[in-house]
């Protein structure tokens, strides 16, 4: 596996925005402030913002709780060449995912989530465009 980039779950994603651009100096390699997800180049990394509720929806979670709740603010991405060989894999491992692989087509990827020991979001995915 290859990560790839780091996502921040926010739930004030315009400040967030304007932030990391004007503030942190990162480029923006894709979106924009009106969104709810965008990419910036930090150092040859990619930080990636996307609010909160979109995440939420994605994996099947309650909507977003106050902060004093317990609440995604990460998900690490994975890049993987075939994702549902890595889930039977990961499965095989004892590993207990929180979906099964599915193609997002309005994110270009197909994908499945899962935590880390520490509770932390994980999103294993592979690209596959906008329109297959």
């Amino acid at each position: 596996m290859k990560m790839t980039h780091t996502r921040l779950l926010v739930s004030n994603y315009h400040d967030c925005f304007i932030f990391y651009r004007d503030i942190m100096g990162f480029s923006v390699a894709w979106g924009d402030e009106n969104g709810f997800y965008a990419d910036f180049d930090a150092d040859g990394h990619v930080l990636a913002l996307f609010g909160k509720e979109p995440m939420a929806e994605a994996i099947g979670a309650e909507p977003p709780k106050p902060k004093s709740q317990q609440q995604d603010d990460v998900c690490l991405i994975f890049a993987v060449e075939d994702v549902d060989g890595a889930y039977d894999a990961l499965v095989g491992k004892g590993v207990v995912p929180i979906n099964k692989p599915h193609d997002r087509k309005e994110w270009g990827i197909r994908c499945f989530h899962l935590r880390d020991p520490g509770g932390n979001l994980v999103e294993i995915n592979k690209e596959i465009g906008m329109n297959d």
